[in-house]
């Protein structure tokens, strides 16, 4: 049997156009994901498929329904690019088996991949993609292919999934009080599929958006991937370093992660952008709940959560992970360092447009600026300080990190004595006032090395020492 082209990693298989995300492996997988939805439910209740805005999204996710089609379902495909959680509104929405997404989310140009949402719309489970996965191989080495409905079947419905979307978000958030609260709002898609959508929600009021890199543009110019980190933000940030507006958000290329910048054009990092989440739910809004959080977002969430007199819970990273036990526990937020947040009543999964809602309904509800916010939760916190270390790596050299960090037992970092260390999800060690953590990408050839400290002048000398342990070089 060949080697399977097809690897689930954090949430959804990712590959590069052309040599691993092919025709032939996505009708496979499509294949694959049909097989197990329809042996566990049957094919009485639809499947909904989505795409982003992607090179050939479009054509990937027409083959995928048309797979799905021939093997039973009734499929209902999108007639637009749109975000991902767009995609898991709808399947929430008319009681669908599932659904899958043609996206790779942040990654390059070159690349694409697939999610798969169940029922309850949030990422597919370590269990289902497993599953999934198993199947791919026997489904290749089938001669005659993989069955495809003919274009045009009945069984496929095109359907435009943003309006029940925005009217899902309008019952989250006070639109109105956004809408006239006069702020002056910048937005940065990153050519993805939230593009218009912020406009279009915040239309009609004193409030205005300025919208740049909204249109549909696969080689995402100027910008290394559509991730709404600071260091590929560099033109929206100097937008906003002009002082004319109030806040900008940032979403990912499927809209499923948030970027803040202050109204001084200072990136706000992901940890903290959660922290003022939690405390705009807790502390604003006066919500109760259980935070969950994946293990490399930040300590302040248990902080606020032991303020407001909530229950903190930590997971491996990923929404897999993250959207399972805010259903069983009934959370009212849960996030990781990625930039993606989910919300009780809503999905538990990532939406960045409606994360990017709440930030701007802070401001808006309090009359303060993003770092008076910030500010706010530094009262109750203390400051922390984030920072993570990219590493690309050469065939082989992922063995011999993984060897290192098995063998890594350092009795201080940067001169911090070591407290405690664990195997999670990656390789952790604790010290006072911080922590330092190592992952290999489950979709990439990266190593990604993380820190979060109370004093500012640690981060680079951790993450410097977290390079020497792991061997590789900056």
């Amino acid at each position: 049997m060949p080697d399977n082209p097809v690897r689930f990693g954090t949430d959804g298989w990712r590959a590069i156009i052309a040599d691993t995300f092919t025709f032939e492996n996505v009708r496979a997988c499509a294949r694959a994901v049909a097989d197990h939805f329809a042996e566990r439910g049957g094919t009485a209740r639809p499947l909904v498929v989505g795409y982003d805005t992607r090179f050939l999204s479009d054509h990937f996710a027409r083959d995928v329904a048309r797979v799905l089609a021939a093997a039973g379902f009734t499929v209902q495909l999108a007639g637009r690019p749109a975000p991902t959680p767009a995609v898991s509104y709808r399947i929430i929405e008319i009681g669908a088996a599932g659904g899958v997404v043609v996206t790779s989310s942040h990654n390059p140009f070159n690349w694409n991949g697939i999610k798969v949402k169940p029922h309850y719309g949030g990422s597919a489970s370590p269990e289902i993609v497993a599953d999934i996965e198993r199947r791919v191989p026997a489904i290749l080495e089938n001669p005659a292919g993989v069955p495809m409905a003919p274009a045009g079947t009945d069984a496929i419905t095109i359907f435009d999934p943003i309006p029940g979307y925005l009217a899902a978000l309008g019952r989250q958030v006070n639109l109105q009080r956004i809408r006239s609260a006069g702020l002056a709002v910048a937005v940065d898609p990153m050519y993805g599929a939230g593009a218009g959508l912020f406009a279009e929600l915040l239309s009609g009021g004193s409030t205005t958006v300025r919208e740049i890199h909204a249109e549909r543009n696969p080689a995402f110019p100027g910008i290394r991937a559509p991730e709404p980190i600071e260091s590929n933000l560099g033109e929206f940030l100097d937008l906003m370093g002009s002082g004319r507006y109030h806040l900008g958000i940032a979403n990912d290329g499927d809209a499923d992660r948030v970027g803040l910048v202050d109204e001084r054009g200072r990136y706000v990092d992901q940890l903290r952008t959660f922290a003022l989440l939690i405390n705009y739910l807790l502390g604003e809004r006066g919500l109760r709940g259980p935070i969950v959080r994946s293990i490399t977002t930040t300590r302040m969430a248990n902080l606020l959560a032991a303020r407001y007199g909530v229950e903190c819970f930590e997971t491996p990273v990923g929404f897999k992970f993250i959207g399972p036990l805010m259903m069983e526990k009934d959370a009212l937020i849960g996030g990781e360092e990625s930039g993606g947040y989910g919300f009780r009543g809503h999905l538990p999964e990532r939406d960045g447009i409606l994360a990017g809602l709440f930030l701007l309904d802070h401001v808006a509800a309090t009359g303060k600026s993003p770092s008076e916010l910030l500010q706010q939760v530094f009262d109750i916190t203390g400051p922390h300080f984030y920072a993570r270390d990219d590493y690309d790596l050469e065939p082989g050299q992922r063995d011999a990190i993984r060897s290192a960090l098995d063998a890594a037992a350092p009795a201080d970092i940067a001169g911090r004595p070591v407290t405690d260390s664990d195997r999670t999800d990656g390789w952790r060690f604790l010290f006072e006032g911080g922590w330092l953590l190592f992952r290999l990408s489950g979709t990439e050839p990266l190593l990604r090395i993380y820190t979060e400290v109370t004093d500012e002048a640690l981060v680079r000398p951790v993450l410097d020492a977290g390079a020497a342990i792991a061997g590789v070089r900056r």
